[in-house]
């Protein structure tokens, strides 16, 4: 146990230089043992990169250290990779998932910690010929999993999990370890349901209890609240605010994190499309997504219109996009535009005119080591021929690199992407900018229907309230019909004209976006036939 006044960490006047742009200056925090501490501000505010700094990331040393001191337990430390945090008894959750996919949650709980038994060969010939010992690791995986308060399937592949169940698998994996001093968790409930997120709570409070001391990312504020004993808020590379969590509320929070006021503005500007053409006609739809039910959905789109799906995790809503699309084994019906869209092949959807914004951003989205240009132009010119120049009739295509860079700006400056330029790295940009670079990406396809699906996840509230605005203007502007799914009702409510709830892999129900929220929320729980 430390001492009354000795922190468990500190972390003094710490600064980065990161690609030519100041992303740190002054940071000053301390964390107490057992204490949990809520990290919050804009995306590109600096919360990772400060992360990544505590937690010895090869990022930072790559890109040329840090200044300032870091202390734990009171003594300097200096990690020069995450193995030398963690062996101190710092682990980390991070954004995005580093799980093996043809691995079981038991496997990837204990990776490169396995327990193993010694036999008859390695008796003879040595350790490594040691065999796993897999009723210990069964049970190391079941009593990790049991501290967080959510059970998950030990034995299932990552690859067959749905993306909640993947989250936790990760947690369990630093709860396993018995040196756990103080856990990272960035944006942890992202990917989560109400239900899943409330769980991870009650498992954060259980680890302060504990004496493992949290430190929390999320942009869902109130989760702050809930849980955290201090709250810091960043802006621009500075600590801006350091109070304790009983003193604030989620309107300051939100004020210091962006400011300036930020309010929600709720269901405006709905419209009546009843009386439209329909644009998608949907008809038994099945799709064979792991962690994703959908069996028979049924549903028509209308010209123009901002439909919502919505829904409880696995339920199916975002297996009916990837299904469309060609990304999972799909059959059933769909027609765009009284033509029939063959299913099961990704190439047709994109000639059609479709575009899809998935809620996998770095597996589907993203070319992570090319341009911001690249990755905003390349579908573009692939599908379309966008953006090239024509030499000998035709003959001779070439990169019209004005043209790129001109469409990329455009979108950097109304999405207002923190970049250094068009021609940064995509892997370089923060979470919630690199799914700004994904819209970005769709806009410019011009397509006559637009799938997003979870648009706003790993977005902070000041951002968010842009992005949800950005797709309304480019509906409304271009016409384009626009299908959103989101996890979050209200932010479907704010700028849909209909939401379309999905249980049970059927639509349990369709309604204007001005129904009050328990009308959506009945239908959620509903059990269609």
């Amino acid at each position: 146990m430390l001492s009354d006044n000795t922190p468990l960490l500190e972390m003094r006047s710490i600064k980065k230089d990161f690609f030519g742009n100041q992303v740190l200056t002054d940071i000053n925090l301390t964390l107490a043992e057992g204490e949990v501490l809520g990290l919050c501000g804009e995306n590109g505010a600096g919360k990772s990169t400060l992360m990544k700094i505590l937690f010895g990331m090869d990022v930072i040393r790559e890109t040329g250290g840090y200044e300032g001191e870091i202390l734990l337990n009171g003594k300097p430390v200096r990690f020069a990779t995450p193995f030398d945090a963690l062996a101190a008894g710092i682990g980390m959750v991070h954004q995005e998932f580093s799980l093996i996919p043809g691995f079981t949650a038991t496997e990837n709980i204990l990776l490169n910690r396995e327990p193993k038994k010694r036999n008859v060969i390695s008796e003879v010939f040595g350790e490594r010929l040691d065999t796993l010992d897999y009723n210990e690791m069964t049970g190391r995986a079941e009593a990790a999993i049991d501290k967080m308060g959510f059970k998950i399937d030990k034995g299932m592949r990552i690859n067959e999990m749905p993306v909640g169940h993947k989250q936790f698998t990760e947690i369990a994996r630093e709860l396993s370890k018995d040196n756990l001093k103080l856990l990272i968790l960035d944006e942890p409930t992202a990917v989560l349901t109400e239900k899943e997120a409330d769980a991870l709570l009650s498992s954060i409070r259980s680890m302060s209890e504990k004496g493992i001391a949290v430190i929390f990312i999320t942009h869902r504020l109130h989760e702050i609240l809930s849980v955290c004993d201090k709250v810091v808020v960043m802006r621009d590379g500075y600590v801006v605010s350091d109070v304790p969590a009983a003193e604030t509320s989620v309107s300051e929070i939100s004020k210091w994190m962006v400011g300036r006021s930020v309010e929600n503005t709720g269901s405006i500007d709905i419209r009546d499309t009843s009386k439209s053409k329909t644009m998608m006609s949907i008809r038994n739809l099945w799709v064979d997504m792991p962690g994703e039910t959908v069996r028979n959905v049924t549903l028509d789109i209308k010209e123009g219109e901002i439909l919502g799906i919505g829904g409880l995790a696995g339920q199916g809503k975002l297996g009916i996009p990837n299904g469309i699309m060609g990304l999972y084994e799909a059959g059933g019906a769909v027609e765009l535009d009284g033509k029939p869209i063959p299913l099961n092949s990704p190439r047709k959807c994109l000639d059609a005119s479709l575009a899809f914004v998935s809620e996998d951003r770095r597996g589907v989205g993203l070319l992570l080591d090319e341009t911001l240009e690249w990755n905003v132009a390349f579908p573009a010119m692939q599908v379309q021929n966008k953006f090239l120049k024509r030499y000998l009739g035709g003959l001779v295509k070439w990169r019209d690199e004005k043209a790129i860079r001109e469409v990329t700006d455009r979108y950097i400056d109304e999405l207002a992407i923190k970049c250094t330029g068009s021609k940064q790295k995509a892997r370089e940009l923060s979470g919630g900018n690199q799914q700004k670079i994904c819209l970005a990406k769709a806009f410019a396809l011009e397509p006559k229907f637009l799938f997003v699906s979870e648009p706003t996840r790993g977005i902070d509230i000041g951002a968010k309230e842009l992005v949800l605005q950005a797709l309304k203007k480019f509906n409304r502007e271009s016409g384009v019909t626009v299908v959103m799914i989101s996890s979050e009702l209200e932010e479907l409510r704010q700028i849909c004209d209909r939401i379309a709830i999905v249980s049970g892999g059927r639509i349990a129900g369709i309604r204007p976006a001005s129904d009050p929220s328990e009308e959506f929320g009945l239908l959620m729980v509903s059990m269609v036939k």
